[in-house]
């Protein structure tokens, strides 16, 4: 746990005790909060990002338009949606994750996904995956020590829209893998029963207005859904240490190159070197 020291801006470890589902989320990478929203609350954010759908397009952030289902996602939410921002400032959700990431931590990514119920569903189970990292990559002889709390640099959150049972392929996660420095074998990532120092995946089977938490280093995958299923939709917001650069636009997008220095540009190291870069995980 940690906190932003001021004056200085240092990061200090906390003193003061977090909550229990902080405390799981350090421990296991993962968590998840009952009723974070309730009630007109979440109902009122669900009609809104239903507009959002109607309102814009596919997100092609896939510049070959590659992707089968561009249609389940919508990006940058905050920007259009006011209710989505104000559900990614929720208290019931700063307050899980202020204490690993900063009272200063950010929002990096910004995703609605809205995968179809079964009749027309074009997104499978997925792969087992890392979202970014990992952070402190190890050896596989190597293991982290277990009297000191594994660092935390980007936590996802999904605050659910509607109740994703097991029927919908919900996303699992095996606890405490964010903590292997690596990510999943290669040749295991479709194998649902993939494990790490022995835990099997945990699946986060949530009711609407729930928000599950995991931390971006742990190994997780939405489990396959079976043949009838409501589909899944929920507001993805993924935050980050004051260090860690926002992604809600792609750089091609939003950079700090100016013309002049653009035209200078003669290789992909250059690009690369400022601030150019491929488009990941947390923009699309």
């Amino acid at each position: 746990m940690l906190t932003r020291l001021w004056p200085g801006g240092y990061l200090v470890p906390r003193s003061a005790e977090a909550g229990i589902p902080t405390q799981e989320l350090e421990r296991d990478g993962a968590t998840l909060v009952k009723r974070v929203l309730h009630g007109d609350e979440l109902v009122e954010l669900r009609e809104e990002i239903e507009a959002v759908y109607a309102r814009y397009g596919p997100d092609y952030r896939d510049a070959k338009k590659e992707r089968a289902w561009p249609n389940d996602f919508r990006y940058e939410m905050f920007n259009r949606s006011p209710l989505a921002q104000k559900a990614a400032a929720h208290r019931g959700i700063l307050d899980v994750i202020e204490p690993l990431l900063g009272e200063d931590c950010h929002i990096i990514a910004n995703t609605c996904w809205r995968n179809p119920a079964a009749t027309d569903s074009t997104h499978g189970g997925g792969n087992w995956h890392i979202d970014a990292g990992p952070h402190i990559p190890l050896s596989e002889d190597q293991r982290w020590p277990d009297d000191i709390p594994h660092p935390v640099f980007a936590i996802g959150v999904h605050l659910y829209l509607e109740d994703c049972p097991m029927s919908s392929g919900p996303t699992a996660v095996i606890p405490g893998s964010h903590r292997s420095g690596r990510p999943p074998p290669q040749d295991r990532v479709s194998d649902v029963d993939l494990t790490w120092q022995n835990q099997r995946a945990r699946p986060i089977v949530a009711a609407a207005g729930d928000v599950a938490f995991f931390v971006s280093d742990i190994w997780h995958r939405r489990l396959p859904p079976e043949e009838e299923h409501p589909g899944r939709f929920f507001l993805q917001v993924h935050y980050g240490r004051r260090d860690i650069a926002q992604r809600v636009k792609p750089t091609h997008e939003l950079n700090h190159v100016e013309d002049g220095a653009m035209e200078r540009i003669e290789s992909d190291r250059e690009r690369l070197l400022l601030g150019l870069h491929q488009q990941g995980f947390y923009d699309g």
